[in-house]
């Protein structure tokens, strides 16, 4: 009796050592696919041209918990741009107004912002800086996307920039066009927009869950 007492206090033992072995094999396994599912999002990002400071938005957390119920977050701090381009949505003016979509010529910033010293809004037709380009002129094309423009700017001949807005007049005095002198598109005028899609969440998702069971299984020999 001894004796089968000891054996089966060795084996309960030994079954208790073993299902904590399996339970950190689980918690390790979960964290890895989350963390893999994390590194593929940041990638998928990175490759669809979004940038570095979207792909770091991506993150993941590990919730061990007891047993066998081990579970992985991973999620973005910026949902929804990153459901924008999962998806593929289509963005439309406010109100019914129209968007207006800055052309390669835009500055790059408009305004400058008081509080921040040296910087400047994201350029629009709000914060276009008409002290330096002129005012916005609309003009409607029918059939087309209307445009919104600025008159009689110079354009560098070294650069092909645009540079300040002429002064004394952009004609002469025969009406023709001063050398240099121009209208620029500054704005495409849509009524909507559709974003393409170019993430795949739930594929990277799947693939990942898909794993699960291998990546446990290599802590598993690990052990």
């Amino acid at each position: 009796m001894k004796f089968s007492a000891s054996i089966a206090g060795s084996l309960k033992a030994d079954l208790k050592a073993e299902m904590r072995q399996i339970e950190k094999a689980v918690a390790e396994g979960v964290k890895d696919a989350g963390d893999g599912l994390k590194g593929s999002l940041r990638r998928q990002v990175i490759t669809a041209g979004l940038g570095p400071r979207l792909a770091r938005t991506w993150r993941s957390r590990a919730y061990p918990n007891k047993g066998h119920d081990a579970a992985s977050l991973v999620w973005s701090k910026a949902p929804d741009i990153v459901r924008s381009f999962d998806r593929g949505a289509v963005i439309r003016g406010k109100s019914g107004f129209w968007l207006a979509i800055p052309t390669a010529a835009a500055p790059k910033r408009g305004k400058p912002v008081p509080a921040e010293a040296g910087g400047g809004k994201r350029i629009t037709p709000a914060t276009f800086p008409e002290h330096r380009f002129g005012p916005l002129r609309f003009v409607y094309r029918r059939g087309a996307p209307s445009l919104l423009v600025v008159d009689g700017v110079r354009i560098s001949a070294k650069t092909g920039r645009v540079g300040r807005r002429a002064k004394g007049g952009a004609f002469t005095k025969t009406g023709r066009m001063k050398s240099g002198i121009t209208t620029v598109v500054m704005f495409v005028m849509v009524p909507q927009v559709r974003m393409p899609k170019r993430l795949d969440v739930r594929r990277a998702a799947e693939t990942w869950t898909g794993r699960v069971p291998g990546l446990i299984g290599r802590h598993t020999r690990k052990d």
